[in-house]
């Protein structure tokens, strides 16, 4: 299958590329504009190509390599980011989707896989989040989320694309950065490795729904082989607050944390936890890994490279 990963230099786009190479008869090409991604993730027989996806380039890319499917993971991700840029966030996030979409659809690509967010659900109170859920995003990022999962929709209905949309959970683990929904556990694991204090905004009480990266990178793989349109959480299904977290921390660092409170940021979601029986029945995942065996190899790849 040749596919393409937008954002394959990314956190969760590298994870995705470790599975993806180990199917020789898989031909891969990356695009990323190395805004934040890393050119070091993309595993050597991988064909790196650094361009925008809002170029105008992208066509010509997709006519060149004649993909099958396309895993889409280039965004902007970060909530504070898009309150205050939503020019930047629509335009990276909206327009930059639709000129994939368009290019997948003048070339024949068959299948689109796309990484959609809990944000789009905003401060709903029906825990846990069903697919079917109304939303209400409450920060320009998940309106841009949500907006682009209609577009794959209409994309389905009116040109026959395999669509299909992955809203996750807070993601975490190695490589990541400190943008992003899951951001806390980067930002946690290197100021605990350095033995400094932390910082939580609010009451520490906010829970998220926190799934491993290669969790992740297992269900956009199996993805790629779903037919039609389909929209399913990623998560673990189980509520964390942030007090837990640092807890679990604790226990996997074997440090004792000093907590900095401070004032709850504009655009943050109270409490968030996803159902994901849907995902469990329509994907082969298997076993999902645990907080504490996540946390561990998460809080370990940055204490280690702290030390390098």
């Amino acid at each position: 299958m040749k596919i393409l990963v937008t954002g394959g230099a990314g956190f969760i786009g590298s994870h995705v590329l470790e599975m993806l190479v180990r199917d020789k008869d898989n031909v891969i090409t990356v695009m990323d504009n190395l805004a934040s991604g890393n050119k070091e993730n993309i595993p050597v027989n991988v064909t790196f190509i650094e361009e925008d996806i809002r170029s105008s380039n992208v066509l010509k890319v997709f006519q060149e390599r004649n993909f099958d499917a396309v895993i889409h993971l280039a965004a902007q991700t970060m909530v504070p980011y898009s309150i205050e840029n939503p020019s930047e966030d629509a335009d990276i996030n909206l327009q930059g989707l639709i000129n994939i979409l368009e290019a997948a659809r003048l070339t024949g690509v068959k299948t689109i896989v796309f990484s959609s967010s809990a944000a789009v659900y905003g401060n709903s109170t029906s825990l846990p989040l069903n697919e079917n859920e109304p939303l209400l995003p409450n920060s320009f990022y998940g309106i841009t989320k949500m907006t682009t999962e209609h577009y794959l929709r209409v994309y389905h209905e009116l040109y026959g694309l395999n669509t299909t949309v992955l809203r996750f959970a807070n993601v975490y683990g190695e490589r990541q950065g400190i943008g992003g929904e899951g951001g806390v556990v980067c930002i946690f694991s290197r100021k605990i490795a350095a033995n400094k204090s932390i910082d939580v905004f609010g009451d520490g009480e906010q829970t998220r729904d926190f799934v491993y990266v290669k969790d992740i990178a297992r269900v956009l793989y199996s993805a790629l082989e779903h037919k039609g349109f389909g929209v399913f959480n990623v998560s673990t299904n189980t509520e964390v607050s942030v007090n837990e977290l640092i807890k679990t921390f604790e226990k996997v660092s074997g440090a004792k944390i000093k907590i900095n409170y401070v004032s709850e940021r504009a655009g943050d979601i109270y409490r968030s936890v996803l159902n994901n029986k849907a995902l469990k029945m329509e994907f082969p995942i298997g076993t999902l890994t645990s907080l504490e065996e996540g946390l561990r190899n998460t809080y370990n790849y940055f204490a280690h490279a702290g030390r390098k």
